[in-house]
């Protein structure tokens, strides 16, 4: 009686041990549309080892499986996916290991794919078996329309811009076949997202998607207009250069009018000094000109001549007219003499 009691106690203590860290991770409830793909990411921590009659026993996951609305999903459960099963379903694969991933991929979702979906380790000890009770719900839409967003804030572009349209849908999916149309014409792009670069006129139209495998998925139509580049658009490179030249022709004039301008002072203080008779030679051979014979000098004779003669000559009237005062104020005083005598 104490041995059973003993092993009743060491069986007890090993499925504490077994149990504490064991887990199963699913998402949230998952919405699928129907003949999509959905991938449910699945994770789980197995048991390792556990202490039997004082000695620690390690484990090694051997089997794993997943299965629909069965709390245990044990034995001869049917189930969608099993690893000693050599005729699981294709439309299910599995994308985990026996390591910590459980991942299971559905393709081509049926609406029998509408239920709780539970995840089982099994291992090469029975006390190391697990299953996640608390699966994960799916529920499968087949008449939820998708829904055509885009990366442009308005549904008019320009010319040359890029744009990427999104089939998207109420429900959750992942990796959606979809196929696309462009005013009811089928297109040869697939998948969610449907890049338009460098955009043309031609791009112009209404694009709607769908589920490849589901009709009853068509989106409404999402209306694109793309302008035309305007001739003689601006041009960055032809403006640079236009405002280059603009400003080049700018300073050529600046620099021109400042010549003119140095020009017209230096003549005019030439012309200032000309009349003053302080014209001052610019050269050597301009003194030695002045000084020679009027018949040598030829037509060389410069303005600073001319002043000296018209400054002579204006010398030479004022001493005449000078000379003639001083001999009309002597008469005028030899004259009075003369009468206070008489």
């Amino acid at each position: 009686m104490a041995v059973w009691d003993k092993k009743i106690l060491w069986g007890f203590t090993f499925l504490l041990t077994g149990a504490a860290g064991v887990a199963v991770n699913y998402p949230d409830h998952i919405c699928a549309v129907k003949g999509s793909t959905v991938t449910i990411l699945c994770t789980f921590t197995p048991l390792k080892s556990a202490i039997r009659a004082g000695t620690q026993v390690f484990f090694e996951i051997t089997r794993v499986r997943w299965c629909q609305n069965h709390l245990i999903c044990h034995g001869t459960t049917p189930s969608v996916y099993d690893s000693q099963s050599e005729s699981n379903d294709p439309r299910y694969k599995y994308l985990g290991d026996k390591k910590g991933n459980c991942t299971l991929q559905i393709n081509d979702v049926k609406k029998e794919d509408e239920a709780t979906f539970r995840f089982r380790m099994e291992a090469n000890d029975t006390p190391a078996h697990y299953t996640g009770r608390s699966g994960v719900n799916i529920t499968v839409s087949d008449d939820s329309p998708m829904m055509v967003s885009s990366s442009s804030s308005g549904r008019e572009v320009s010319a040359g811009e890029n744009v990427t349209l999104y089939c998207t849908a109420l429900c959750t999916f992942h990796q959606l076949e979809v196929t696309w149309f462009k005013d009811n014409h089928a297109l040869s792009e697939s998948g969610p997202a449907l890049q338009l670069s460098p955009l043309t006129p031609e791009d112009s139209g209404n694009y709607t998607c769908g589920v490849r495998t589901n009709d009853k998925t068509l989106s409404l139509p999402y209306s694109l207009h793309v302008e035309a580049e305007q001739e003689g658009g601006s041009n960055p490179s032809l403006m640079v250069g236009v405002v280059f030249g603009v400003l080049l022709a700018l300073v050529t004039l600046i620099m021109v009018v400042c010549i003119i301008r140095r020009k017209r002072a230096a003549a005019a203080d030439t012309d200032q000094r000309a009349v003053g008779g302080q014209v001052e030679p610019k050269h050597p051979d301009d003194i030695y000109s002045n000084v020679l014979p009027p018949a040598e000098q030829g037509h060389r004779q410069e303005p600073s001549r001319a002043v000296e003669e018209v400054s002579y000559a204006s010398v030479q009237f004022k001493h005449k007219n000078q000379d003639r005062l001083a001999k009309e104020a002597e008469d005028a005083i030899i004259y009075s003499a003369v009468a206070s005598r008489g």
